[in-house]
């Protein structure tokens, strides 16, 4: 039984959602984003509450049930309040500059990295190490974000690199030298 899809997602003010058939239509202030549910699944919206149950007990649906809740509550809480995700640059000379939907990063290659933002997705550089991606798909932002961190992945010597605010990196020891040689 999943713990996850059984619990009710309640609606917030200003937040809308339209359901016909199997396509589910979620308006907030902050946009709109649809949803296509799986074979299997059924939705309920009953009083500003969203409860989502399966047909069967088949394996597939059940895996998908928990899924479906999740995905359904991320679209909410996106459409109201939006989804961030923060990103920090770690090493000597390594810096950010742009913002709105372009960024360029200087992170130790012979030119600078120009990383354009898709549709819905908007980057913030609060400062020159520091940067902000925003929008109101939770997938969306979580993937523009790996694209970020993947142009200078944090090495495991120094630290050097893109990172996840909060991202701890361990460190390997470097090489030692020959002990007891003669």
């Amino acid at each position: 039984m999943s713990r996850i899809g059984n619990a009710p997602i309640t609606i917030p003010n200003g937040v809308t959602v339209d359901q016909t058939g199997s396509h589910l239509v979620v308006s907030g202030s902050k946009g709109k984003l649809e949803l296509d549910l799986q074979r299997g699944i059924e939705v309920a919206i009953n009083d500003n509450v969203i409860s989502v149950s399966r047909k069967n007990e088949q394996q597939k649906v059940k895996a998908l049930h928990g899924l479906s809740r999740s995905l359904i509550n991320n679209m909410v809480i996106g459409v109201s309040s939006g989804w961030t995700k923060n990103l920090e640059l770690v090493g000597v000379g390594y810096r950010v500059a742009g913002g709105g939907d372009k960024l360029s990063l200087a992170v130790g290659y012979s030119h600078p990295v120009e990383i354009t933002a898709p549709e819905g997705i908007n980057f913030e550089v609060t400062d020159t190490t520091k940067i902000t991606v925003s929008g109101i798909s939770k997938e969306q932002v979580g993937q523009v974000a790996a694209k970020i961190r993947d142009v200078r992945k944090p090495e495991v010597y120094k630290g050097k690199g893109i990172r996840y605010q909060g991202e701890h990196v361990k460190k390997k020891a470097g090489k030692a030298g020959k002990v007891g040689a003669k």
